[in-house]
């Protein structure tokens, strides 16, 4: 049944004018699954990562800076609905600071940096078929971001969701669009290669690509990392922090002890009985922070070698076909992170960076700091924090998960800049000035917030 399962996937994703190399990659990882992989990574096979470079550290000719990043491409991995949310349009379009949106920040992060070193610098966003038409529509603003005849995007591909029970591509009449799924941030490399942009890239006379999610407004273009990364020589660098006990969801890097690559490790690659090691950031002192760099001329003869298929460790997820009724049929995903792809590069490397490249929005409470006076917007798009550390934000998820409820209780962003933690349970409304200072929480009910809570 499983082999009649991948016949009828991949002639669905033909039908559907899905790329061949995206073909040939899901049929890779459809038989890992059938033959049984899990995709884990036990931790007796991994050494942690404790020495990377760091960025704090690295001196760079800034001639040398300057002509690395005269060779970059900007790259934002844009196809995110944030669901999690309750959003059903881009990420990217939420307002962040005086209305402007992660893309506004973006583009003015950009154009910035290509007006200090004199460099081309193109924006490419990864956009899916349900971001592509708004993310466009607002970039219209800045018709000065195209460069090269590059475009300002190309499409991540989709692939489709398989009964769990029988590996067959389901069939959801009631909403088609759900019987399909992205797969994976991993799908970056084919779809560079399927959309023409990576022979474009190479043609214009580009080398590098610095690549992160467009919800990371930290993640600006930085000419010494460029600079650092092409002195390298390697083909490959990943971005990682110091872990704390607030990131040990996070993925980070490992040694693996067979060949001494670096690997990426993610939570759904690890076994729950090993769980324990996972989250331990004094065993796995860094974590992952979905920014990386790669040189596109390695990408492209080790794409052109393998025939399109990298072979990124497969990330088998399990859920509903329909993620908001969980009665409807079980389905897995097969997955792969892009950040997987150190280990098949030999000589890749890494950086060890400040927090400050690392500002993710994936909860309303990182939303609510990016919006407080905890940091202030430079000329350039880039944020800048006003205290040290950043507070920690927590907020009641039954009343402020969604942004429609986020935006309705907090009317007025409060201060937060004396804080050092922020707890808030219940529905409390913010509707004027309020000071945060300290360790503060809101329980109970919920009810109008008083001007000053925390001492």
């Amino acid at each position: 049944m499983s082999e009649q399962g991948l016949q009828r996937a991949q002639q669905k994703m033909a039908e559907a004018g899905v790329a061949e190399q995206a073909i040939n990659v899901f049929g890779d990882y459809y038989r890992q699954l059938e033959q049984g992989s899990t995709g884990f990574i036990a931790e007796d096979t991994i050494e942690p990562l404790t020495d990377p470079d760091l960025l704090s550290e690295v001196r760079i000719d800034p001639e040398q800076a300057r002509q690395a990043i005269g060779q970059t491409v900007i790259i934002k991995l844009n196809g995110g609905l944030g669901t999690s949310m309750g959003l059903d349009r881009a990420k990217s379009l939420l307002p962040v600071r005086d209305g402007d949106t992660f893309l506004d920040l973006i583009a003015r992060q950009v154009l910035a940096a290509r007006k200090e070193y004199d460099a081309r610098l193109p924006l490419i966003f990864m956009d899916s078929f349900r971001t592509r038409e708004d993310t466009l529509e607002l970039l219209r603003a800045y018709p000065e971001l195209a460069v090269d005849d590059l475009g300002l995007d190309f499409l991540q591909n989709s692939e489709p969701k398989l009964r769990a029970d029988d590996l067959t591509p389901v069939e959801w009449p009631a909403e088609p669009s759900l019987e399909w799924c992205p797969p994976g941030h991993g799908d970056l490399y084919p779809a560079l290669a399927a959309s023409g942009l990576l022979d474009r890239l190479l043609e214009r006379g580009y080398r590098y690509a610095s690549v992160s999610n467009s919800d990371n407004l930290g993640a600006a273009p930085n000419a010494t990392i460029a600079g650092w990364f092409a002195a390298s020589g390697a083909p490959y660098a990943a971005e990682v922090c110091r872990r704390t006990a607030a990131d040990r969801k996070g993925g980070h890097l490992a040694i693996r002890k067979s060949d001494r690559r670096l690997i990426l490790r993610d939570t759904a690659q690890t076994a729950d009985a090993e769980l324990d090691y996972f989250t331990d950031e004094h065993r796995h002192p860094f974590f992952h922070t979905n920014n990386l760099w790669f040189d596109l001329r390695v990408l492209a003869s080790t794409l052109a070698e393998r025939n399109g298929v990298l072979g990124l460790p497969m990330i088998k997820n399990e859920k509903t076909v329909d993620p908001t009724d969980s009665s409807s049929p079980k389905v897995i995903q097969l997955e792969s992170a892009m950040g997987a792809a150190i280990e098949v590069f030999e000589g890749a490397t890494a950086i060890g960076v400040d927090r400050e490249r690392f500002l993710p929005v994936k909860t309303t409470n990182d939303l609510l700091l990016l919006r407080s006076d905890v940091y202030r917007v430079g000329d350039d798009g880039r944020l800048i924090t006003t205290t040290s550390p950043v507070p920690l934000v927590d907020l009641d998820p039954a009343h402020y998960k969604t942004i429609t409820d986020f935006d309705h209780r907090i009317q007025v962003i409060p201060s937060l800049r004396e804080a050092t933690r922020l707890t808030v349970r219940g529905g409390w409304n913010f509707t004027g000035p309020v000071r945060v200072i300290g360790d503060a929480s809101l329980a109970g009910e919920g009810g109008d917030v008083p001007d000053v809570i925390g001492s």
